[in-house]
């Protein structure tokens, strides 16, 4: 016997037979970027959108176009072991396929989806032990903010994930079945646009003042802003004062946000959640839990 449970230690211990980190992965989304450094797969990356910008190592990366428009050519030509794609509708990840190439498609719209992208990405990069921590990190954080706010009373909030630079025009907002406004109801708010037929509805300006939501939360023209993080929070601010009957502006309750977190569904997002319980319920998680 003792020799028996010897030889398959041997045999499960040859290098054939274990998982293996792939030598050059390519991400196709900000998502799959930010979860792969956040499981230390960083110097095994050499490619990524040209919208990953977090963490900053990632910046310095070969660009491959977007999730919506990859740049094929350039994938070929970085000869990945690995391309993670994530969920789109224009057939990216058999468009691969077809190329020769291994390539894996995530879902990561919602919390849950996260956390079992965070579990296939461990699978395939032979790095389960560190997405268990990472997912069970995540989950803590997640439990903490949810615990806080069920002692709390819901508060009706708006996010607005975009609108056209310098007005409230064009305003886009995060509606249900997306991860926002799942985050936004583990934190204690009350979407104001959760009966949107759509996930991330046109807003108009009539809509918020009818409904008069408690907390506004506005990443604002986030996608072509430019100039520092404080002077663009207090553009956007300015914006609003002009609405004073506005409950959000006349309590001081509009918050201008700039943080990437709040858009990329991934190892960030427990951040988020504590920030939006921040906004909705000021003080409701204890220091030592932040």
């Amino acid at each position: 016997m003792r020799r028996l449970i010897a030889l398959l230690a041997v045999v499960l211990s040859a290098p054939h037979l274990q998982a293996q980190t792939p030598a050059r992965i390519v991400s196709t989304s900000p998502s799959i970027t930010e979860t792969l450094y956040a499981l230390g797969l960083g110097p095994q990356v050499v490619g990524v959108t040209t919208f990953c910008t977090f963490p900053k190592d990632a910046l310095s990366k070969p660009k491959v176009g977007t999730f919506l428009e990859p740049d094929y050519e350039r994938i070929l030509q970085l000869k990945p072991t690995l391309v993670l794609v994530i969920k789109n509708p224009v057939g990216v990840t058999t468009r691969l396929r077809a190329l020769g190439l291994k390539a894996d498609e995530l879902d990561m719209d919602n919390n849950q989806s996260v956390l079992a992208s965070i579990a296939r990405i461990g699978q395939l990069t032979g790095s389960e032990p560190s997405a268990r921590r990472l997912a069970g990190a995540i989950r803590r954080d997640l439990d903490a903010v949810r615990s806080a706010a069920a002692r709390k009373s819901r508060t009706s909030v708006l996010f607005l994930v975009g609108r056209a630079p310098g007005t409230l025009q064009s305003m886009v907002g995060a509606g249900p079945g997306t991860f926002l406004d799942e985050l936004l109801r583990l934190a204690g708010g009350v979407n104001i646009l959760a009966a949107s037929p759509i996930q991330y509805p046109k807003v108009s300006l009539e809509q918020i003042l009818a409904a008069d939501p408690d907390v506004i939360i506005d990443m604002g023209d986030y996608a072509h802003a430019t100039g520092s993080d404080e002077n663009r929070r207090r553009e956007e601010l300015a914006l609003w004062r002009a609405y004073g009957r506005l409950k959000a502006v006349r309590t001081g309750r509009v918050h201008a946000v700039t943080n990437s977190h709040f858009v990329v569904p991934g190892p960030r997002m427990a951040e988020a959640a504590r920030e939006f319980l921040d906004f909705l319920h000021p003080g409701a998680l204890p220091k030592g839990k932040r």
